[in-house]
Order: structure tokens, then C-alpha cells, then sequence
């Protein structure tokens, strides 16, 4: 395959409509606008969430509560998830991802002490509960923070 050769999928380029140009073109004099109003106009644009002028559905809805935006997303992992993983393999996120027990966005993992581990591992997360590194450490494996 050469550059030259490569051509784009069918059906996915289209021609641009040009509108405003005539009755025969199916678009010509208001070019698809409609007559008059707002959005009929050169320029024209409203805010997003504008509706017209009656009370936005976004302001309909009530607020609750306080809503932290530095909040941090930490993800819990049970600790019988963990016996996926051989004897004595070294447990990072990035592993805990390929074996799908974390996934999409999240600023750290936390690895909770519901169920028991039956393998030495190392585990390198960013925080552990108190039960959890008892077991972790029980069986001989150990935890450190990241």
C-alpha cells in the first residue's frame, strides 16, 4: 500500500451544500432559515440552554447540597478481587486496569478489606483501610503507598 493509493472510506465525504444560490438548488433565497425570526438573521445565536425566554429546565432543577470540583475521585478495589493475580506479583494501578478492576476516570485506588487475599503480593496503590493491610501483611505480602 502506498500513500498515493489511499483513499477515504465510501460514503463519508460528502459535497458542501451551497445555499443561497437560486431556487434550483433547493436552498436558495432564505437558504434554509425559514422567514424572519432570531435565528433567520446574519449573526444570530443564543446561549446554550436558551429556550426561548420561559425558564430554562436547568434552572427548573433544584440544587442540593455542596458540590466539591476539586474533589478527588478515588476508586475501591475488595480485596478478593485481588486473587486474580499470581503468587507473588507486584500490584500496581496500571495492572489493576489491564485486569479490568479499575477503569475510566479516577485520581487514585484504594484497596478495601472486604473478603481475604490468599496470595503474597505486593500491593502499590495510593491508600489502603487498616483492615486490608492487616490482611495484605497476614499472608506475608506487603503495602505501600504511591
Amino acid at each position: 500500500m502506498d500513500l498515493h493509493s489511499l483513499k477515504p472510506a465510501e460514503g463519508s465525504k460528502h459535497r458542501k451544500i451551497r445555499v443561497g444560490r437560486g431556487r434550483a438548488s433547493g436552498k436558495g433565497k432564505t437558504g434554509g432559515r425559514g422567514h424572519k425570526g432570531q435565528m433567520s438573521r446574519a449573526g444570530a445565536s443564543h446561549k446554550p440552554l436558551f429556550e426561548g425566554g420561559q425558564m430554562p429546565f436547568v434552572r427548573k432543577l433544584p440544587k442540593r447540597g455542596f458540590n466539591n470540583f476539586n474533589r478527588k475521585e478515588i476508586l475501591p478495589v475488595n480485596l478478593d478481587a485481588l486473587n486474580v493475580f499470581e503468587d507473588g506479583t507486584e500490584v500496581t494501578i496500571g495492572l489493576l486496569q489491564e485486569k479490568g478492576l479499575v477503569n475510566g476516570r479516577f485520581d487514585g485506588v484504594k484497596i478495601l478489606g472486604s473478603g481475604s487475599v490468599e496470595k503474597k503480593l505486593t500491593v502499590k496503590v495510593n491508600a489502603f483501610s487498616a483492615s486490608a493491610k492487616e490482611k495484605i501483611e497476614a499472608v506475608g505480602g506487603t503495602c505501600e503507598i504511591v
